[in-house]
């Protein structure tokens, strides 16, 4: 939640405006939320009356049924926007379904919409928050090891647009954000694992005592969810409440200064300089823990090769990728993906590199002086090395699936929302896409027709149908 205040003057030639953005959330830790015992999230709804929840659809099968008898208890009147939100689906057409949710609900703007999800639902659904009426405001309860440490942390909100990974978005803070970990008991040991890699990424640049802990504990973290299953030994869930506790507190220590992102040298970026660009590559994307992973040990070759880290600190963070099962290479993370993407990230950089490697384990530095046939050196070293590590360096559940992709019956329908809601419009004119097809995002096949159909060169510059029919066109392809 956010207040203003501004000061104008008069100037010779017109006036000047000093205006300062007061950002205030909190954070609640709180196992059980949707325990009836617990009445702290319904009191955040007492005023309203009733509950518009937006979802994923794999959360609602093991939760629902919870969550609908939490709100009857305290007499909130519910109604839950379900969606199956994944890389290939985070695009535009989802964001407008919550929008019409939003409005058939008839969202007051100070009314919070409940988000409850992993960090692709807390993106897109805050997307939406942020655009409907330029701002109305959210809970967040995330339910992955992602939406725990590291999305709920930051305020920054997001769909995809084509291959660039969160190009169209906003800064919108949500009003509260409760921390529950028991989700974690339920969630599938890929996406546990998954979201291990931001706890490698926090602890690695910034925070050497978390480290160690993930050093120490690294398998049984992943297999017991992070001490939350049935039977997971004492000192396991000690440990890992201590490292989520910490590697939270962490990120918002460097996050709060910079919340618009005014300064570019961020160390929470480690991992983030080449993955934006090769994350989506794969036809099947690489999840996002996966995808960062190749990035952060690519990264310490680099700061390796430059002295920055020692031999036995590079091997112990490649060593730490390898035991938890991540990705440190990939067949497509080649020299033009490299090229490519440092291209892509010097314009979000303002010109500047500004790669985040560690300097040594706990700390960080900033690259900005390193050239082509520095990062391909390093590379090819890089892939030198992946050849001692099982896979190549490749990881375990690696791609995103049917469980947290959207490909099918969600984004089809989405589309299809969209279309209807375009012809009632009278905007069905087949002239141009989304700038160029937002919607490809949403089937493997209806990428590559919208790719095609942009290779054409359609002219997709200002409407709405045209990227939905490539989208159709593409998906018959």
């Amino acid at each position: 939640m956010s207040d203003f205040t501004a000061s104008v003057v008069e100037t010779k030639n017109g006036f000047h405006v000093d205006g300062y953005e007061k950002i205030s959330y909190d954070f609640t830790f709180l196992d059980g939320v949707f325990n009836p015992e617990n009445p702290q999230l319904a009191e955040c709804y007492k005023r309203w009356g009733r509950v518009l929840a937006v979802t994923d659809l794999n959360v609602y099968n093991v939760y629902g049924e919870q969550i609908e008898r939490y709100f009857e208890h305290y007499g909130l009147e519910l109604k839950m926007h379900k969606t199956k939100i994944g890389e290939k689906a985070k695009t535009i057409p989802t964001f407008l379904s919550i929008v019409d949710s939003m409005t058939e609900f008839g969202i007051y703007r100070k009314e919070p919409v409940l988000v409850v999800g992993g960090g692709l639902v807390t993106d897109v659904a805050g997307f939406a928050c942020a655009a409907y009426r330029r701002n109305t405001n959210f809970i967040r309860v995330p339910t992955t090891v992602i939406g725990l440490i590291d999305a709920s942390v930051s305020i920054k909100v997001a769909v995809n647009y084509g291959n660039y990974k969160n190009r169209l978005g906003a800064y919108h803070a949500p009003v509260h954000t409760f921390l529950d970990f028991t989700f974690l008991r339920t969630l599938p040991t890929a996406q546990i694992r998954n979201g291990f890699a931001e706890l490698i990424k926090i602890s690695t640049c910034s925070h050497l005592d978390t480290f160690d802990l993930l050093d120490k504990y690294c398998e049984q973290l992943i297999d017991t969810g992070f001490g939350r299953t049935d039977g997971a030994p004492e000192e396991v869930r000690v440990a890992a409440d201590k490292i989520n506790k910490e590697g939270i507190y962490e990120m918002l220590k460097l996050e709060t200064p910079n919340l618009h992102e005014i300064g570019l040298d961020r160390v929470i970026a480690y991992g983030h300089t080449w993955s934006p660009m090769h994350e989506l590559v794969p036809e099947t994307p690489l999840r996002h823990g996966h995808a960062i992973s190749i990035d952060m040990a690519y990264s310490a070759t680099l700061a390796n090769s430059r002295k920055l880290i020692s031999d036995a600190e590079h091997r112990r963070i490649l060593n730490l990728f390898s035991r938890a099962g991540l990705s440190m290479d990939h067949p497509q993370f080649d020299e033009e993906i490299l090229d490519k993407g440092t291209a892509a990230i010097l314009k979000t950089r303002d010109g500047k590199l500004r790669a985040a490697v560690p300097n040594p384990i706990g700390s960080c530095t900033f690259l900005n002086d390193v050239d082509a046939e520095e990062l391909n050196a390093a590379l090819r070293r890089h892939k030198e090395l992946m050849r001692e590590y099982p896979r190549n360096g490749e990881g375990l559940e690696a791609f995103v699936d049917a469980s947290d992709t959207g490909y099918t019956e969600n984004n089809k329908s989405e589309v299809k929302a969209v279309e209807v809601a375009a012809a009632k419009a009278g905007s069905l004119n087949g002239n141009g896409a989304i700038h160029g097809g937002i919607v490809r995002n949403g089937h493997m096949n209806g990428t590559n027709g919208v790719k095609e159909k942009l290779a054409n060169g359609s002219g997709a510059v200002d409407g709405l149908t045209n990227g939905i029919n490539g989208y159709t066109n593409g998906s018959k392809a």
